[in-house]
């Protein structure tokens, strides 16, 4: 099989949220509020957790890592965002658009097996409440854990590798604010 001639990518132009010059201020403060405030709310929420001794129970640990990977999703994606409003050019490296998407799947993904972890020490809070100091003991809590943020590197690894083979030879255009997935699959 012959090899065909295309030039390769290596930068990408993130479109952003609009066009329209008078709507980039606007945006730009709504988005670094709600980014303030999400930061904000997380680190104060670790920061109430780790500090109050009555908070240290399972729940409130899972919280608390909860927190911690909520503030990286919204680290992940907007400050490149809000930078992006005001910058002249808006272009992205191919390798900076996977590290971004590599952190965001890892980041979403820890933050959906988190959700479950919570989920199941409820169900064990609501269903066996006199075994549940046996049953959540600190190693399991810490092992769920590791285990949520291990499951979410293995599912960005797995991504990241089929999104590495790819070839981007179409357009430079990606019509988004962030890489994602989607739009990378368009060129």
């Amino acid at each position: 099989m012959e090899k065909d001639n295309a030039t390769l990518l290596t930068e990408l132009i993130l479109t952003g949220l609009t066009y329209e010059p008078q709507w980039q201020i606007p945006l730009f403060l709504v988005f670094l509020v709600i980014y303030l405030l999400t930061i904000m709310g997380n680190l104060g929420l670790i920061a109430l957790i780790w500090n109050d001794p009555q908070l240290h129970i399972p729940m409130y640990f899972f919280l608390g890592s909860l927190a911690f990977v909520d503030a990286w999703v919204s680290s992940t994606v907007t400050p490149k965002m809000l930078v992006n409003f005001f910058a002249k050019s808006k272009m992205i490296s191919l390798p900076e658009c996977m590290i971004q998407f590599f952190s965001l799947a890892i980041s979403i993904t820890t933050e959906c097996f988190l959700l479950a972890t919570m989920a199941y020490d409820r169900y064990v809070a609501i269903c066996k409440p006199l075994l549940y100091p046996v049953i959540m003991s600190n190693t399991l809590c810490i092992w769920l854990l590791v285990l949520s943020f291990s499951g979410g590197l293995l599912h960005a690894i797995i991504h990241n590798a089929f999104l590495f083979r790819l070839t981007f030879c179409n357009s430079i255009i990606l019509h988004h604010f962030y890489c994602d997935i989607m739009p990378l699959f368009k060129i």
